[in-house]
């Protein structure tokens, strides 16, 4: 047996108008033609091709046809097995022999006519292969034998493994009697066929078996260009190539679905056929499955199902196969070019993602999803990543409600809401809730996706918190959906029912009811910061009491919430600050949730006790407790504030990008708006005004949005327009931030500076007169509030905005004396710059230069570079030489001085603040000795006096009980 594979011709054939399917096929051809030619001459001739379906194996049986004219041919092609009967093939092959025999009598006949073919098989509708008489056999070849000596013949049959055994039977029987017949056979079969007479033709000594190859990359250009006219790029040909591999018939219907859909031969267009609706190239894959046995059928859908690169026994355990069937089963599918082996990652995946789903597409919506559904349960049982069990289940159709899928879904949720992905834990729990199903869902399963969807589907999230609050028993249960609904109701529209909700909770009786109703109240008021509307309806509606002496874990979160919305609304501040700060005294790390420390930090921070705020909030952010994502971001922004404030560019740049971090700008959150206008300002404090620009760059327009968040990057971008010189749209950006942040009823001066930069617009505009008003407002508000930052703030806004010196030199002497116990040594920096320049202006040339010097030190120490240039200015004005700052005091300290110095302070020793902070002892020691040349203290028990401002000397330490 000579088997002759089909070569592949590196530079075509030379021939032009070839028919598509024959490109690179001249191998196969030349063979074919010779073996026409020799039969033609008298000698036999016997050949079969062998392939996948769609590889070509017809067309090159026509070219057969086409090349013997000398031949007198005879074709069948098998039919399908539900139209086949015994020798149903062999009739058809001889059967031209039976109508020219009627049509001409004079020619030769079998002796005994009445036994021809066409009687005998007409006769015979019962034959069994293994009961084929040898006689009607002998009768059939004599035929053909008859017939070939009045002239050469060509049996052509194509897709010879889908005849009837009997015929295959025949056609075995006749190869074995070629020799000395001028007669060519030639067969078209699969391959991996499992028929005997077929194995036993190939094995025949005269046998030649071409297996035509997949087309190249070059090939497939050939036949683009044949039906569209254009061969595409390389790169088109290369995808291409993987989409069909190479198999003709794949590659011409899918430059078909193409060039129907009009569509330029491009990568890009390839997997846009399918979003176009063209189905073709679809269809031609599933009628290749279509012809293929049930086991490749099940094989190649298990692989879909499970996906690439899945272990074969786990796709042949979906398939319900034996390795052997399986391994078959992948081979067929790797002849077919649909399927192949990645020898660097051991694996077998699909050609193209394409491939996989038009199979995906043939098993039907149900069908799928029952396959989903079992291939989840044995990769869950095979000890498979939850995240690969996770994708089936979401696939499935009823397995999600099966209680280890529920249970698995649910743990991923609800790590999806600690990383504040609610859109996430909404998809994953949703399936576990089939709707009009509640009534047969856990109550905690209910409220777990109702919390959820209230961040998502406020609607959704309302209906089924209230069929789980009607069936939950457990009171913390009950507590969790009570709140859920009563912030959902208000997301919704629906305040008057959430307060009701409220109020009701609160005449329970229960014995936690005070507690929890307190906790529901803080918990309402800060849901509905989100939305303006109903945030102002809500303050207005519910008491927002202070005397609360914060002894319990809920009455302090509570007192802290309404700290912060009462302070906002520059109402009784100096209660707010006492208030929060008998409530920090009282807390404990162990007894207080996240939620209390955001909040009493918030309230720090809005009435003007930054240092205190930065202490909370580092506590909450470094502390043991892993918030959540959005939770964290808006921390880490509030922090970055009271590091601004307090002049700690560093740290606050640091909370700030902390924040932003893993976030493509386009997409940044109102949670992360604060952090990325605290970063805007640390840039412009540094004097950098391209990295101000690019820090912005992309990111949405604040205008667009209306939460606070939005209105605080919305000021910074008037700030950054002022430094670029446009004092006019730095004015309209402010102005219309002050407009927003009075709508909110945000109106206290120390929660937002766009009064100050407006101010500053004003005077870079010559409108003194409405900087004056400005800082007077602000003045007023401050003084009434006590407020030292902003009162400081807008003194030295006034000073700027008059024209006597000695007024201007009084105001800022006032401002800085008000600053000086704040610890926030930049505002305090700036003062001490500008009243430098008023006594220089007043002729006191010393105390100018020592004023001045002052500002230089501590805004070098800050890092606020173009403040430092502006004193160093100054200074030279007065004569000065400055030479190296001398950095000291709280305010030189960095970050990572600070945190020493702090723990140290509270008695740990330098092994423990290494555990501690994850740095080594000696770093904690270099650390310590510069924090006590900057403090100018001796040892570690004059930290602690060292590091309060003078205010705070009496203060308990925070985190203890008074």
């Amino acid at each position: 047996m000579t088997v002759v594979t089909g070569e592949r011709s590196p530079h075509g054939s030379g021939k032009t108008g070839a028919p598509p399917e024959l490109v690179e096929r001249e191998r196969e051809l030349s063979v074919l033609t010779e073996a026409a030619r020799r039969a033609a001459a008298g000698s036999p001739g016997l050949i079969v091709l062998e392939g996948p379906d769609g590889i070509g194996k017809s067309a090159l049986l026509r070219a057969l046809v086409d090349a013997a004219p000398a031949l007198r041919v005879l074709t069948a092609r098998a039919e399908p097995e539900q139209r086949q009967t015994p020798l149903s093939l062999a009739r058809r092959l001889v059967a031209p022999l039976a109508e020219a025999h009627r049509a001409d009598p004079a020619l030769p006949w079998p002796v005994h006519p009445e036994k021809s073919a066409d009687h005998a098989v007409r006769g015979r509708s019962d034959i069994d292969v293994n009961a084929v008489p040898h006689g009607l056999l002998a009768e059939l070849y004599e035929l053909l034998r008859s017939a070939a000596t009045h002239g050469p013949l060509l049996l052509a049959v194509d897709d010879a493994h889908l005849a009837d055994p009997a015929s295959l039977h025949f056609l075995a029987h006749t190869a074995r009697r070629l020799p000395g017949q001028p007669v060519l056979l030639a067969l078209s079969c699969r391959g991996g066929h499992a028929s005997a007479s077929l194995d036993e033709i190939a094995a025949q000594p005269q046998c030649r078996t071409l297996r035509p190859r997949p087309l190249t990359a070059e090939g497939i250009g050939r036949v683009a260009r044949a039906l569209t006219g254009s061969a595409g790029d390389a790169q088109f040909q290369g995808s291409c190539l993987a989409v069909t591999g190479g198999n003709p018939l794949l590659v011409t219907r899918l430059v078909s679905a193409l060039r129907e859909n009009g569509l330029d031969l491009t990568v890009e267009n390839i997997t846009a056929v399918d979003g176009q609706g063209a189905q073709s190239f679809r269809s031609r894959i599933a009628h290749l499955l279509s012809q293929q046995p049930d086991s490749v059928l099940r094989a190649v859908r298990a692989m879909a199902v499970l996906g690439d690169g899945t272990p074969t026994d786990l796709c042949g355990r979906l398939a319900t196969l034996d390795e052997p069937a399986f391994a078959q089963s992948l081979f067929t599918l790797n002849s077919l070019g649909l399927v192949g082996f990645t020898a660097g990652a051991g694996a077998w995946s699909f050609t193209h993602p394409v491939v996989r789903e038009a199979v995906l597409d043939g098993l039907g919506e149900h069908e799928g999803g029952v396959a989903h559904g079992r291939a989840a349960r044995l990769l869950h049982d095979s000890g498979a990543p939850t995240a690969e069990v996770i994708v089936q289940l979401l696939r499935s159709r009823g397995t999600p409600t099966e209680p280890w899928a529920t249970t698995l879904l649910r743990e991923a949720a609800r790590e999806a809401m600690l990383a504040s992905r609610p859109e996430r834990a909404v998809e994953l729990l949703r399936p576990c809730v089939p709707e009009g199903r509640e009534n047969d869902c856990s109550p905690a399963l209910l409220t777990e996706l109702g919390v959820a969807e209230g961040r998502v589907d406020p609607e959704a999230a309302v209906g089924h918190l209230t069929v789980a609050l009607k069936r939950a028993i457990d009171p913390e249960l009950r507590l969790t959906a009570l709140s859920a609904l009563a912030v959902g109701l208000a997301r919704t529209g629906q305040l008057a029912r959430a307060v009701g909700l409220l109020n009701r909770h609160r005449t329970t009786g229960a014995e936690d009811g005070v507690a929890s109703a307190q906790l529901l109240e803080a918990q309402l008021l800060m849901a509905v910061i989100g939305s303006r509307e109903a945030y102002l309806e809500l303050i207005e509606t519910v008491p927002l009491d202070l005397d609360l002496p914060g002894e319990t874990p809920a009455e302090r979160v509570l007192v802290a919430t309404r700290a912060v919305l009462v302070a906002s609304r520059m109402d009784r501040v100096p209660e707010c600050l006492a208030a929060t700060r008998r409530a920090w005294q009282r807390s404990s790390p162990t007894t207080d949730s996240y939620a209390f420390l955001a909040t009493a930090a918030t309230s720090l921070l809005y009435t003007d006790a930054p240092r205190e705020a930065e202490d909370v909030f580092r506590q909450l952010i470094h502390g043991g407790e892993t918030l959540p994502e959005d939770e964290c971001r808006n921390a880490l922004g509030l922090s970055a504030d009271a590091c601004l404030r307090l002049g700690s560019l560093e740290a606050a740049l640091k909370s700030a990008t902390r924040a932003l971090k893993d976030t493509d700008l386009a997409a940044v959150s109102h949670h992360q708006a604060l952090a990325l206008a605290i970063r805007l300002h640390v840039f412009l404090e540094q004097g950098d005004l391209d990295a101000a620009s690019a820090a912005v760059a992309g990111s949405p327009d604040p205008k667009d949005e209306d939460a606070w968040q939005w209105n605080e990057l919305l000021g910074a971008h008037g700030r950054l327009r002022l430094a670029q010189g446009d004092a006019e749209g730095a004015l309209a950006l402010l102005t219309e931030c002050g407009r927003r942040q009075r709508a909110w009823q945000r109106t206290n001066p120390a929660v937002s500076p766009w009064w100050y930069w407006a101010g500053r617009a004003h005077l870079a505009l010559g409108q003194y007169a409405e900087a004056r008003e400005l800082a007077d407002e602000a003045i007023g508000l401050a003084r009434a509030g006590r407020l030292p930052c902003a009162l400081g703030t807008g003194l030295e806004l006034r000073a700027a905005a008059v024209r006597d010196p000695r007024e201007r030199a009084a105001l800022l002497e006032e401002a800085e004396s008000v600053l000086a116990p704040t610890g926030a040594e930049l505002i305090l920096a700036r003062v001490r710059v500008s009243r430098g320049r008023a006594l220089y202006e007043l002729g006191q040339k010393e105390a100018a230069r020592e004023v001045l010097r002052k500002g230089w030190n501590a805004s070098y120490a800050a890092g606020a570079r173009a403040l430092h240039e502006e004193a160093r200015k100054a200074l030279l004005a007065t004569g000065a030489r400055p030479r190296r700052p001398v950095s000291s005091g709280l305010g030189s300290l960095t970050r990572s001085q600070s945190q020493v110095a702090r723990l140290a302070a509270e008695g740990a020793s330098n092994a423990e603040i290494a555990e501690t902070l994850f740095v080594t002892q000696r770093t904690v020691e270099v650390h310590l000795t510069s924090a006590y040349r900057k403090l100018g203290v001796s040892g570690r028990r004059e930290l602690r006096g060292a590091l309060r401002p003078p205010e705070e000397g009496t203060r308990p330490k925070p985190g203890r009980p008074a």
